[in-house]
């Protein structure tokens, strides 16, 4: 088959364990800068264009999106999409995810586990979302935040006063959400590939730091899932539409909550504390879902109808 891996950095890890795991069962593997490519858009003839070439006679793609390119990088998957390419996560799917807000409100209409959040832009009412949360302490984000970035424990009702009247002055959309003081500092990170929890993990945050993101010190080892957690991380990923997710959950009183469900999780982490090979695991879902083997016109017609706009 020949695949597609759509990264700004060939060099990242988890794009060249992806390249080696293609390369080791006999794929035909290319990195391309997504940003460097440009789309003819045709109804009769799309494509994509990349170094001045068109690329063509792919038969799936790897998005490797990053947060904050995901308006034209999910352009270009959609353009893939189009032009009947399998997608190893759809480009509606990423846009999905990557909304924090929408992304806790279809989870929420699935009755899938939640901490207890508000959502506000320039309320004046501070102290009416505070309460929504039921009070300090919580945890005050700033809704385009990634990596634990713009994330802030605000551990008194004045501190926490304070970071959104800061925040508002910023003009930005903020998430409040209770904070799981039970789950000590440590998240899940579980990755669902295909609708399986492959691998998972446990970061545990750096000592005086409240977020475990492996970015700000955390450390990670193996862990076991409850079937509980398995479960909400695979109805997670399924409510985003999700082929491929990291599903973040905390260890609450009233079960396992959702925090996060990333579409571009990266595999160093996950592939090192849990020993299994998540890169040939992915590889293995896409020949299996995208095989050229197949009728082409059959999985070009399959690609275009579970497109939604």
């Amino acid at each position: 088959m020949k695949i597609a891996i759509l990264s700004q950095d060939p060099s990242l890890y988890s794009t060249k364990r992806l390249k080696e795991a293609g390369d080791q069962q006999g794929h035909d593997m290319r990195v391309i800068n997504y940003l460097r490519c440009y789309m003819n858009i045709a109804s009769h003839r799309p494509s994509v264009v990349y170094n001045g070439k068109p690329l063509e006679d792919f038969d799936a793609i790897i998005p490797r999106i990053g947060a904050s390119k995901t308006f034209y990088g999910t352009a270009v998957v959609r353009q893939f999409e189009i032009m009947g390419v399998f997608s190893m996560n759809e480009s509606q799917a990423i846009s999905r995810s990557r909304d924090k807000l929408r992304c806790l409100q279809i989870l929420a209409r699935e009755g899938i586990g939640l901490p207890v959040t508000g959502f506000a832009h320039a309320t004046q009412d501070i102290d009416g979302l505070i309460e929504t949360v039921g009070g300090a302490p919580l945890v005050i984000k700033l809704l385009e935040g990634t990596q634990g970035i713009g994330v802030v424990l605000a551990e008194t009702y004045q501190a926490a006063k304070s970071v959104i009247e800061a925040f508002r002055g910023l003009d930005a959309n903020i998430l409040v959400q209770e904070y799981i003081k039970e789950a000590k500092g440590a998240d899940l990170r579980c990755f669902v590939v295909g609708g399986k929890v492959i691998a998972a993990m446990k970061r545990q945050s750096a000592e005086g730091e409240f977020r475990s993101n492996l970015h700000r010190g955390g450390q990670a080892e193996k862990v076991k899932l409850t079937p509980e957690e398995k479960s909400t991380a695979i109805r997670a990923a399924k409510a985003m539409g999700l082929s491929v997710a990291g599903v973040d959950l905390l260890r609450s009183n009233h079960g396992p909550v959702v925090m996060e469900v990333n579409s571009s999780p990266g595999l160093e982490g996950i592939e090192t504390a849990s020993e299994v090979d998540v890169a040939g695991k992915i590889i293995d879902f896409i020949a299996k879902n995208a095989s050229p083997t197949n009728n082409p016109e059959q999985l070009r017609k399959r690609v275009r109808d579970r497109i939604q706009y």
